[in-house]
């Protein structure tokens, strides 16, 4: 029982609480209650205690200081050049794992570094230590067979590189340069380009005169064209710089005697590398059109007009905007319209009065339905080339051959002076700038002076005049001046 009261020559430390709780059952009777003590140990401590704590929190406190500024370091060189403090040799080592595989990726093949690198390791100061990415820009300076430079695109198309990107961007201002005016308000190159600055290998380096030679030149690209009233095969081959046989070769699957309005061929033609856009913004004089006022007429057949009072036109000052590419107009936006003179409107009368039957329609119908043997313009007969004014139909001898449109026969009969090798031939003029031409026929069913009306039979079938068969030769002139009959036919 006296080891659980405390002993004045002894020290004590205070109990557990579960031991605290315990000691008033172990109490004697007949015996005053005790109150155990159990002082607190810095009440009784030796008097040197305070210094010794004071150290410890000092140094404590300097450790902490001192770790927050001061850390583990790395003095990276490169082949004896000192770059700097780095926080870790393995960071460096994974940069030049990524310079390798950059400068493999832009020479095109595996590339490896070699270096005498060098680490030394030391205690530095935080704020001293240097990023990894000023090692793997430095490594990356270090490779001969790549270099920064400033590199041309065009429509994804790498031109070139150079070193100096000044001179680059003043050779494709000059390319510019002669479009621009002192009324031009904007100016670019139609085609995507695009000037960056990055790594590349040595071999991409260009002179600018060679650079510029490229971005100046013209390339045969094939492009599409609509036929037009009047076109011949060969025609459009000589327009655009090109010979029969090289446009036939582009289009293998045209009949070239059997073209027709809008029809869609596949032609070369010569197109800048690298385009121009420009929009001057321009003040001019010029014509206010003027209004069309149509009023129905029963004086006037069905199909016509008549301009009962002319139009005159105006005169105004305009303000536009207007887009050029490569000199060449392509839109033009008015801005404003200051008005001088109004125009004066024109009425034009629409015809209601019925139409004759003999009276031209404006659209053709085949005159036979055949085969076409010969077709419209240069062909090789009778031993030589020469020009065919019109197709040929086959037909059997003695079939019947109508009028293309309604109109009047200005002749009929057997070819004399210029179209003696026409045979028996009919001609019918359609009194709207149209005529037909219809040779070779056995014989005609039709004489001068007659009106006649679309689909009436005018002659028969044959081979007379300059013929090798049964046919009928279909000839169409506008205004006089022979043209294809293709622009009419349906």
């Amino acid at each position: 029982m006296d080891e659980l009261l405390p002993s004045p020559g002894r020290r004590s430390y205070a109990p557990s609480p579960d031991i605290v709780k315990e000691v008033p059952r172990f109490r004697l009777p007949g015996l005053p209650r005790v109150r155990p003590h159990f002082p607190h140990f810095l009440e009784r401590r030796n008097p040197a205690d305070p210094a010794i704590f004071l150290t410890l929190a000092l140094s404590v406190s300097a450790a902490v200081a001192l770790g927050s500024l001061y850390a583990p370091a790395y003095q990276v060189s490169v082949d004896g050049v000192a770059l700097g403090l780095v926080s870790s040799r393995q960071a460096v080592e994974d940069a030049i794992l990524r310079v390798e595989e950059r400068a493999s990726e832009i020479l095109g093949y595996e590339y490896t570094l070699v270096h005498d690198m060098g680490y030394d390791y030391t205690l530095a100061l935080k704020e001293d230590q240097i990023p990894v990415s000023r090692v793997e820009t430095y490594l990356f300076d270090q490779i001969g067979e790549v270099m920064k430079t400033s590199v041309l695109t065009v429509n994804g198309q790498m031109i070139g590189a150079v070193d100096d990107g000044e001179s680059l961007d003043a050779m494709l201002e000059s390319i510019q340069a002669p479009y621009i005016n002192e009324n031009t308000i904007s100016s670019r190159f139609v085609q995507d380009l695009t000037v960056t600055r990055e790594y590349t290998p040595t071999t991409a380096l260009r002179e600018i005169g060679e650079m510029e030679a490229i971005l100046t030149s013209n390339s045969l690209e094939q492009v599409d064209y609509s036929v037009k009233a009047g076109d011949t095969f060969s025609g459009i081959a000589n327009r655009h710089g090109m010979t029969v046989d090289q446009l036939r070769e582009l289009n293998p699957d045209i009949d070239i005697n059997e073209l027709w309005v809008d029809q869609t061929l596949t032609i070369s033609q010569a197109v800048p590398f690298l385009s121009v856009e420009t929009t001057d913004r321009v003040t001019y004089d010029g014509a206010v059109p003027f209004p069309v006022e149509e009023v129905l007429d029963d004086t006037v057949y069905q199909g016509y007009t008549k301009v009962r009072v002319p139009g005159v036109e105006g005169w105004a000052t305009y303000n536009a905007d207007v887009t050029y590419v490569n000199g060449v107009e392509q839109e033009r936006i008015i801005n404003s319209t200051d008005v001088h003179t109004e125009p004066v409107t024109q009425v034009v009368a629409v015809g209601t009065k019925p139409r004759p039957k003999t009276m031209a329609t404006g659209k053709f119908i085949w005159p036979i339905y055949g085969r076409v043997t010969s077709g419209y313009g240069s062909r090789y007969i009778f031993g030589s080339y020469s020009f065919h004014s019109g197709i040929d139909i086959a037909g059997s001898y003695g079939a019947s051959i109508v009028a293309s449109d309604g109109g009047k026969v200005t002749f009929a009969g057997t070819g004399t002076g210029g179209y003696w090798s026409y045979g028996n031939y009919v001609v019918i003029d359609h009194e709207n700038g149209l005529q037909t031409i219809y040779a070779h026929c056995s014989s005609l069913c039709v004489k001068a002076g007659e009106r006649v009306y679309q689909g009436q039979v005018i002659a028969r079938v044959g081979s007379t005049g300059r013929s090798t068969g049964n046919h009928c030769h279909f000839q169409v002139k506008q205004n006089g001046t022979t043209v294809s009959p293709w622009n009419y036919l349906p």
